[in-house]
């Protein structure tokens, strides 16, 4: 058997472009690098070296570029990832909120992080953390508890076994999630003859799991027994490309159809059995029927609370619960019966094993009045004053196509968005498994790379917009061409909501109550134009309207700003939501509030 020679970090990146889809693809279509002392002279050669084979782009902060790297694969539905390269220390820490955001929302990332020196000759080095106790620890051990996988590359031949587990963890439906490989910086320049049949093409096939036979059986007589049966769709059935057999099974059983933050966008709007989302941020008519179905059928959803309302919202006596996941984890959540299976394997043949039963007992009235109720809160202002958030989103809604994909992650948007916003199939994206602030700017550019011919649109507030928004200048540069709508409320106006709604006082959250002595006045405009976006202002609602069909004909991101009222919510829809407030040591609202939130509690069903 023959060899070539190479360095680890050489054979890393050759290895990589010649990981293949099976539509011939790369799976990691490129690496997001910012270089330091730990990665520059080791990875940073070999990706010089590689060339288009592999290709590297230069952002701004390790978390953002990770960020758009997440919003890729989430666009791409898993199929293809990419990767992000750091020096040791601040640029591989940087990466721990990016890994927790892809863990938990169950999406493949691969991190190449530099380490210390495996030899240990000049330790400490620069930005070395060392652990006074246990000589092998490094600061990216940090990613431990959030990595689905994690190694450390200490001898060149490590990456014989490292990287095809790396392979095998993000492209598992069941076991998806981000990989971090801490790689020791003297290793990444050590050479190695790696056998030639290494780095030999290699197609990985996403699996598609058969469900057991006794489970599937289960699942069936749990359905025909059912009166009131409710489908609860989640970010699973997109990953499976199952939206068309839900349709389906929906359509020929008569079930009604609600969709999680992850799962919105898997059935039309506009089809009759689709009525909005539950929980927290759903719609009244989707609430409704969730506290009278007898049973809940979960598809590829892990039944966070958002979704359950900290489990008040499914409120008939004696309901079951049964849930169709690829991860047995989820599947098995809160005593449900189980379905372990792809969620268009199984959405089959449930369908073949119903034939014709059909249930039929939702109030398509409720559905219709709740379209009424979501067309008044989004409609124009008629009067003075500044817009509200569901007004903006009424903006956007009027002037979008079915080739606009909207997107947030963090503040009143999310919520908003959710109990409000008509998604065309596809024309969805949420990032709500970690609510991340920060993460819409550089996601919003991670989904135009992975669906040029889309429009999108993102979604930011002026507090998640100043938490994280350098990779507007990699946009600007790379002309890759979105819309952010920022509205500036001044402040983090949904917290200080909730602060309000658990008996807080206003304290720290809206900038006039927070303790500064001079109030800011952000030119969101000069700054976003200094990185050399497209940046406007909108004086209203209508003007907003103007500019977001405007700017589909730039081939760089523009920002719309529009200065919003941080008073109001949504207007329509909702559910409560378990934040514990304080029993004791408050003034009366503080009483008050704690004898609503124990009422509430009173109602939830746990069950582990």
């Amino acid at each position: 058997m023959g060899t070539i020679r190479l360095t680890a970090a050489q054979a890393m990146m050759k290895w990589l472009s010649v990981q293949m889809t099976e539509e011939g693809d790369r799976f990691i279509e490129g690496v997001w690098a910012i270089f330091g002392h730990g990665n520059v002279a080791g990875i940073g050669e070999a990706l010089h070296g590689i060339g288009d084979a592999l290709p590297t782009w230069r952002g701004q902060n390790e978390q953002t570029m990770a960020h758009a790297a997440i919003a890729y694969a989430k666009t791409k539905r898993r199929r293809r990832a990419q990767a992000v390269t750091s020096s040791i220390g601040p640029g591989s820490t940087n990466m721990v909120t990016a890994a927790a955001l892809a863990h938990v929302n169950r999406l493949p990332l691969l991190l190449i992080c530099g380490d210390v020196f495996a030899n240990r000759r000049p330790d400490p080095v620069l930005q070395q953390i060392e652990d006074f106790d246990d000589g092998t620890v490094s600061a990216n051990d940090c990613f431990r508890p959030v990595s689905r996988y994690f190694d450390r590359i200490t001898r060149p031949e490590h990456l014989l076994t490292c990287l095809p587990r790396a392979m095998r963890v993000m492209t598992d439906p069941a076991n998806c999630g981000p990989v971090t490989l801490a790689f020791c910086q003297d290793v990444q320049a050590e050479a190695y003859d790696y056998p030639e049949a290494f780095f030999e093409p290699k197609v990985w096939r996403i699996r598609r799991p058969e469900p057991d036979p006794v489970e599937l059986e289960a699942a069936l007589e749990m359905i025909k027994a059912a009166q009131r049966p409710l489908i609860v769709s989640g970010g699973g059935t997109l990953y499976s490309g199952a939206e068309g057999e839900l349709a389906e099974f929906a359509t020929r059983h008569g079930i009604p159809v609600v969709e999680t933050q992850a799962g919105k966008g898997g059935l039309s709007w506009e089809h009759a059995l689709n009525f909005g989302s539950p929980g927290v941020t759903g719609s009244a008519c989707a609430n409704q029927l969730a506290a009278e179905a007898d049973l809940i059928i979960g598809v590829g959803t892990r039944f966070q609370d958002f979704t359950t309302g900290s489990w008040t919202v499914f409120g008939a006596e004696g309901r079951k619960l049964l849930s169709i996941n690829l991860a047995g984890y989820d599947a098995q959540k809160h005593n449900a019966a189980p379905v372990v299976g792809d969620a268009k394997v199984v959405l089959e043949k449930l369908g073949a094993g119903l034939g014709a039963q059909s249930f039929g007992w939702h109030d398509a009235a409720s559905r219709t009045g709740w379209h009424d109720a979501v067309a008044q809160v989004t409609a124009a202002p008629n009067g003075a004053g500044l817009p509200t958030d569901a007004q903006v989103i009424g903006a956007v809604q009027r002037v979008s196509t079915r080739d606009t994909v909207v997107m947030c992650a963090a503040g009143t948007m999310p919520g908003a968005l959710q109990v409000l916003w008509q998604a065309a199939e596809g024309g969805y994206h949420m990032e709500y498994g970690y609510s991340c602030m920060g993460y819409e700017v550089a996601g919003a550019m991670g989904i135009k790379l992975a669906a040029p011919e889309k429009e999108v649109i993102c979604f930011v507030g002026d507090g998640s917009y100043m938490m994280a928004n350098s990779e507007l200048a990699t946009a600007v540069m790379r002309r890759v061409p979105f819309t952010i709508v920022l509205t500036d409320n001044r402040g983090y106006g949904c917290i200080n909501r909730l602060q309000i709604e658990c008996g807080g006082a206003e304290f720290n959250n809206m900038y006039k109550d927070s303790n500064v002595e001079v109030q800011p006045e952000i030119d969101f405009v000069a700054h976003a134009a200094s990185m050399g976006a497209h940046a406007e202002k909108a004086a209203d609602i209508a003007e907003l309207e103007a500019k977001i069909a405007e700017a589909r004909s730039r081939d760089i991101p523009s920002v719309i700003v529009i200065d919003t009222d941080a008073v109001p919510g949504t207007g329509a829809g909702g559910h409560w939501w378990d934040v514990a407030v304080p029993q004791v040591g408050g003034p009366e609202r503080l009483e008050q509030a704690r004898e609503k939130y124990e009422a509430h509690k009173a109602t939830q069903f746990v069950l582990n």
